[in-house]
């Protein structure tokens, strides 16, 4: 029987504090919450390896060094509404519940928001709520957002989404250029969004966040 429990302290010693992650809310949160539950069960066994992990149909679990770095930058507040858009299974909203006050977690694959939102609840993620739809639309109905997160690639970030986060409130997003990418974080101020690199992290584009095709003639 596989001691899931060892491999997700080896994440957090191997993979999460030696990219300078230190912050005890995230590794609470990584140390407690089951990986191997927020992955088809084909995958159980490849849940803690330190890469991207393939959902399928385009889709990755995000590995945890970029989750951990993001959630490091953003420096969630335990009094703060979080979204977090592209949940696919739920692991990333089921670690960010055990930081925030609540989350609104967006993922527009039907059978990914069923399986993501019966695996919060199985964790006992209580202030943590799926909601199916577009992502790129993200959950207006349920904000203004302190914090939005984006797990996955993104050519931009559109002002619809920038309008559902609260003044002050900030975004962490993997900007793709070619096979390379970066997560820089944004903060809204007087309306607008000031951008700034945070470190250097690959992710597929998510759909919705891809670049517009361009047409030469």
């Amino acid at each position: 029987m596989t001691d899931f429990s060892t491999r997700r302290t080896m994440m957090v010693d191997t993979q999460v504090r030696p990219s300078d992650v230190t912050k005890f809310p995230i590794i609470d949160a990584m140390l407690t919450v089951a990986r191997e539950d927020f992955v088809p069960t084909a995958q159980r066994e490849a849940a803690y390896v330190g890469e991207n992990l393939d959902l399928g149909e385009g889709r990755v679990l995000l590995e945890p060094r970029t989750l951990a770095k993001m959630l490091d930058v953003l420096a969630i507040d335990a009094d703060e509404l979080v979204l977090d858009l592209g949940c696919a299974l739920g692991y990333s909203s089921a670690v960010i519940a055990r930081m925030a006050q609540a989350v609104v977690a967006v993922e527009q694959d039907a059978d990914m928001a069923r399986d993501a939102q019966d695996a919060l609840v199985a964790a006992g993620a209580d202030n943590a709520v799926v909601h199916q739809g577009p992502l790129i639309d993200g959950a207006a109905q349920h904000g203004p957002y302190d914090v939005i997160i984006v797990e996955g690639g993104v050519a931009d970030v559109p002002e619809a989404l920038v309008a559902q986060l609260k003044e002050g409130g900030r975004i962490a997003a993997i900007f793709m250029s070619g096979p390379l990418g970066e997560v820089r974080v944004g903060y809204k101020r007087a309306g607008q969004m000031s951008w700034r690199l945070a470190f250097n992290a690959t992710a597929p584009y998510l759909p919705g966040f891809e670049p517009e095709m361009s047409f030469t003639f």
